[in-house]
């Protein structure tokens, strides 16, 4: 079994596939070699490669479970993903470090010193300033990619409920060193640009003007889906649903980037991607709305028969009963976000707190003779300590960084924040129709594959009796 997971039949540019060995091959493969077991589980430490791309990790803060520890602890520890071939390190070096907050003080203790634990195990250099992860302490420009993980951490949370990460503060700083040098590196940025649309557009076209390649955005749209759901680009679109759960910031950017890496592929017929209005509904008025055909019963039923974690008895009562856990008033129910597209398209978001658990999708997409079918998957998320819906993300990142080529586009990201920001604006407006001349004009093509991770969930390999 190899060491180096190789991409070729598994990922590669133009599209993600998989060829499983058969079952028997499977069974009768040899154990991995010591060289093969992960140094996180007592494997030899990884050797050091000429010609790594250096990469500088910024971090708002890097403990047990946190973003930081699932992205950066991949590419310094390795994973394993199950198409049959082995452990996989990605074959880049995280050179640099910065960490922002320190939990439990900035003397080293308990939880505050995993970050610089992890850069002392793996000879990363810790970087006081975002400056010095970037440059390595020379000055100039030292680093071929950099990893932007504003993600947990103490930030002032605004009357919309949204946290407000420093995503655009540190993005402006790899900026400064960029103009500086005058070159550009790859740069990903987790989940959101920004909490604000219009940091968000300033974002992208900086990175545009500097030559700056961009990616953006979370797991979601490149997890498994489960069963396999991928719709041929060009399709006419009647209608999407997506079912989701959690605080109205953190999963409704979740819940709609899943709505927005489905429903871009969709025959627009010749309009942007873009969104002319948003509206937010809560409580009551979620169901009143379905009720007059804003949204499908049908279609929320089709989403729902996917999920993992449906609660028996009735969505209403369900969500009713809901209690937000102490001191987490961001936990809302039910809510829905209206989303109405500059060609006539419109997508619906609901979050189902005390429902479900998990992130489902429907939608009603026509076929070559025009006849409307139901289409559904679940966006699967394997639960912590692994969290292995990272895996796919960083094989993708790593791709990024490798070809300087984002897998999608940043607008899907920025149009996907920016929505969200407008309905959060709505909520408290007292859920206001907001038009959003904005982010009508945000256009971008969607990937011919949508990227999403084609490999088991798990080792797929049949038990077989001696």
């Amino acid at each position: 079994m190899r060491d180096d997971l190789t991409r070729r039949g598994f990922l590669n540019a133009a599209s993600l596939s998989v060829m499983l060995p058969a079952a028997g091959a499977a069974a009768a493969a040899d154990r991995p070699s010591p060289a093969a077991i992960p140094h996180a589980l007592g494997g030899p430490a990884p050797e050091p490669k000429q010609g790594r791309l250096k990469v500088a990790a910024l971090a708002s803060t890097y403990y047990y479970l946190s973003h930081a520890y699932h992205i950066v602890g991949r590419f310094l520890d390795g994973f394993v993903v199950h198409d049959g071939r082995g452990h996989y390190r990605p074959d880049v070096e995280v050179s640099s470090l910065y960490i922002e907050q320190f939990p439990g003080g900035v003397a080293p203790s308990g939880v505050g010193d995993l970050g610089r634990a992890k850069a002392e195990q793996y000879g990363v250099r810790l970087s006081p300033t975002i400056e010095d992860a970037l440059t390595l302490g020379s000055g100039d420009l030292a680093v071929d990619a950099v990893l932007l993980i504003a993600e947990h951490g103490d930030y002032p949370i605004n009357a919309k409920l949204q946290k407000l990460y420093p995503r655009g503060a540190y993005f402006r700083e790899v900026l400064d060193v960029v103009r500086r040098s005058g070159r550009g590196v790859p740069v990903f940025i987790d989940k959101h640009l920004s909490y604000d649309r219009s940091e968000a557009a300033e974002m992208v076209a900086s990175a545009r003007e500097l030559g700056v390649p961009l990616m953006a955005g979370s797991s979601l749209p490149v997890t498994w889906r489960l069963p396999h759901l991928e719709v041929p680009l060009g399709k006419t679109w009647n209608d999407a649903l997506v079912a989701s759960r959690g605080e109205i910031e953190i999963f409704g950017f979740h819940a709609l980037e899943t709505l927005q890496c489905m429903v871009e592929r969709r025959d627009r017929q010749g309009k942007p991607q873009g969104v002319v209005a948003v509206t937010y509904l809560e409580g009551d008025a979620v169901w009143e709305a379905g009720d007059a055909g804003r949204w499908s019963w049908d279609l929320l039923d089709e989403a729902l028969s996917r999920s993992y974690t449906r609660n028996p008895g009735d969505v209403r009562q369900n969500t009713r009963d809901f209690v937000h856990p102490a001191g987490r008033p961001t936990f809302l129910q039910p809510v829905a976000f209206l989303v109405e597209y500059a060609d006539g398209f419109q997508g619906t978001v609901l979050i189902l707190n005390g429902h479900v658990d998990d992130t489902t999708i429907a939608a009603r997409v026509a076929n070559d003779d025009g006849t409307p079918t139901d289409v559904s998957t679940l966006v699967y998320l394997p639960a912590p300590p692994g969290a292995d819906f990272f895996t796919p993300l960083v094989l993708r990142i790593e791709d990024f960084f490798r070809t300087g080529r984002p897998p999608y586009p940043a607008e899907r990201t920025q149009l996907t924040g920016g929505i969200l920001d407008v309905a959060l604006e709505s909520r408290i407006r007292g859920s206001v129709r907001i038009e959003t001349p904005e982010l009508a004009s945000i256009d971008y093509d969607a990937p011919e594959d949508s990227g999403f991770l084609r490999a088991p969930v798990a080792n797929p390999r049949p038990n077989a009796w001696e």
